[in-house]
């Protein structure tokens, strides 16, 4: 089948006049050095098939053409699809070993136009750290800057740096050493010919603000608070990076309101957006964010919640898919290791997970990145109460099993919490972790008596146990997972009233959705087979259940 309209990895030529030669290779250019994708040699620019010229009907002669004027070698796939006319279909794969060009040294790029149609556009060599960052084959971080000297570290920073070290529980022995060897240690400067050059990096994290704006320039950030449409605030920053994450936090701190929730014998006190979190996710906006890029990272607070953006998109092989399971690496991993080092962020480089704990943690949403896209990274936390039932069930668990549970156990018990009667499957596409996972979590769940499972094969689904319903509402809430099929109203309504003292007849209502008269119907069955004795008489009876015969 052929494709109707182009698209940023879709492109038609046409070829009644023969394509030349030069526009194909720099058209393959184009697609190796942004997503890779399918160009389309007799096809109008309206999706008209008119067919290839003879001489592109040899599809080896056109790989090898490819290969011959493009540097390094692009490996096209070519074939021939007969149509209304016969089409040439060049597949070009992504080009991640470096920037792909022409032989006579063009280097071109796909990009949106803004009505949506694609276009090849020159790639200029300031685009080139980008594209190497994000093919992980350059850290921009460490970049030294040879018009520099260390006098552009501010004294303040490097003590607030120290500061944080014992603070936040970084490494100690930074510490004991001298501020030079703290400098090479942190990879905050390059020796070269006896002399000491700062990296990005280290104008970054401690350099004075006029070295920041000369050698960093696009280094920027921004607190806004919103009440509907109107800006409360719109600070700007342009300060090292470790006073601007505790500008940030604090900023944020002040506005994050507290909620007391009860478990076991303690109350606890909730924050609206976990601690540890915000932190991670400045962190991660800092350190991942695209140096050669003019944009600021935004934080932003409003009546829906928490956003944390910055400019530059995930890095290869990282998407909103395998943000959980995939191997940690950031686009700037010089920062980064010092930010970790520091004791600012998680040092085996899993802070996406401190993230989505943070929410987990009281069932709560969970962290959004939907609003990213292929240049900006964009983190989204709603406001909302902790589920206190499910915050309790994973408290006790925890203290049970004297050790916190795993991010893949908090968030299967989540997924339960909001989709009962879920498949293996169905869980595993909706936190976006293999379904192997999502099957060792259920079953040690089971053996814990977190979750009970219905059906076999793979139609047996899962729902959490009564271990997280309490009050009467919440029992029903419960029973009410595995069925309303009439056929099993009687089995509902005993299996209520075995996790309760006394049933009414307004429990069986709340419980089927029926009416009074249905609800009383039920109950008498149930009274004259002798599994459930009425307690009193009247409107307000009570049942209690006596056992099955």
């Amino acid at each position: 089948m052929l494709p109707k309209k182009e698209s940023l990895t879709i492109e038609f030529k046409s070829d009644r006049n023969r394509f030349p030669d030069s526009e194909l290779i720099e058209a393959v250019v184009a697609f190796a050095n942004t997503e890779g994708g399918d160009l389309y040699i007799g096809i109008e620019d309206d999706g008209e098939v008119t067919g290839v010229c003879p001489a592109h009907e040899n599809i080896t002669s056109v790989a090898a053409l490819v290969a011959n004027k493009t540097i390094p070698p692009i490996p096209v796939r070519t074939e021939m699809i007969d149509d209304v006319y016969p089409v040439l279909k060049i597949s070009v794969p992504k080009s991640c070993g470096g920037i792909a060009a022409t032989i006579s040294g063009k280097t071109l790029r796909r990009q949106l136009k803004a009505n949506g149609e694609p276009e090849n556009v020159p790639m200029y060599p300031a685009m080139f750290a980008t594209r190497l960052s994000d093919l992980r084959l350059l850290d921009y971080s460490a970049t030294p800057l040879f018009d520099s000297s260390v006098d552009d570290f501010n004294p303040i920073e490097v003590e607030r740096l120290k500061q944080m070290i014992s603070r936040y529980n970084g490494e100690k022995t930074l510490l004991d050493l001298t501020d030079e060897d703290l400098y090479k240690a942190l990879g905050f400067v390059r020796e070269q010919n006896a002399s000491l050059y700062p990296t990005i990096a280290g104008v970054l994290l401690v350099g004075k603000v006029d070295a920041i704006k000369r050698y960093a320039p696009t280094h920027a950030a921004v607190f806004q608070v919103l009440e509907g449409t109107e800006v409360k605030n719109n600070d700007d920053f342009v300060l090292p990076i470790l006073q601007t994450i505790e500008r940030l936090y604090d900023s944020l701190e002040v506005r994050n309101s507290e909620e007391e929730i009860e478990m076991g014998l303690f109350r606890l006190s909730v924050p609206e957006f976990d601690r540890r979190a915000v932190r991670e996710a400045l962190v991660n906006a800092f350190s991942h964010r695209d140096y050669t890029k003019m944009g600021r990272v935004r934080v932003a607070l409003n009546d829906d919640g928490l956003t944390i953006a910055n400019p530059g998109g995930f890095v290869e092989g990282i998407s909103i898919k395998n943000l959980i399971t995939a191997e940690p690496h950031g686009r700037n991993p010089l920062l980064a290791d010092a930010l970790k080092r520091i004791g600012l962020a998680e040092r085996t480089g899993r802070g996406v997970d401190r993230i989505y704990e943070g929410s987990a943690l009281f069932g709560r949403p969970l962290p959004d990145y939907a609003a990213s896209t292929s240049v900006t990274v964009s983190l989204f936390i709603q406001r909302s109460k902790p589920d206190r039932q499910i915050a309790r069930l994973i408290s006790n668990e925890q203290a049970r099993l004297r050790r916190p549970l795993s991010l893949n156990s908090l968030l299967v018990l989540n997924a339960l919490k909001d989709s009962p009667k879920s498949t293996v499957g169905q869980l595993a596409e909706t936190i976006n972790i293999s379904e192997t996972a999502v099957k060792g979590v259920l079953d040690a769940s089971i053996a814990a008596g977190l979750v009970e499972a219905f059906g076999v094969a793979r139609n047996r689904s899962y729902i959490l146990s009564p271990k997280v319903y309490k009050t009467q509402t919440e029992k029903i809430g419960y029973v009410r997972q595995a069925d309303i099929d009439e056929a099993r109203y009687p089995e509902l309504i005993v299996n209520l009233a075995k996790s309760t003292d006394f049933l009414s007849r307004a429990d069986v209502v709340q419980l089927l959705r029926v009416t009074p008269q249905k609800a009383y119907s039920l109950l008498k069955k149930l009274v004259e087979q002798g599994v459930l004795k009425s307690v009193n008489k009247g409107r307000y009876a009570k049942y209690q259940y006596v056992g099955e015969r």
